[in-house]
């Protein structure tokens, strides 16, 4: 996980300065860019990332703005370790602590 988020801060960086607004990016005469909710591209980068598929975490970086990215991995994360200690009968703790490989509190 603190891998994603150290990617996170790095996508932040570059696109920051570099990336023109919205509606910069549409230019007359062409068509309208779909727009992307943040928990897809939250969705889709963290699917990247456990895939290593470089291409597809920089195209669902640029979907959202680093912020908006950053809180919808957040959000997937509470989420996931919720289900899997549902499934697991363990406590949300629990199973953080150990799909990152830490010791028991």
């Amino acid at each position: 996980m603190a891998g994603i988020f150290g990617r996170l801060r790095s996508i932040g960086r570059r696109t920051a300065a570099g990336r023109p607004e919205r509606g910069a990016r549409e230019t007359a005469g062409k068509e309208r860019k779909r727009t992307y909710n943040l928990f897809e591209a939250a969705a889709v980068y963290v699917a990247a990332c456990a895939e290593d598929d470089q291409d597809q975490i920089d195209e669902a970086a640029a979907w959202v703005s680093p912020e908006a990215l950053s809180f919808g991995v957040n959000e997937l994360a509470c989420r996931a370790v919720v289900a899997l200690a549902r499934e697991r009968d363990e406590s949300p703790q629990a199973v953080a602590r150990t799909l990152l490989g830490l010791p028991a509190a």
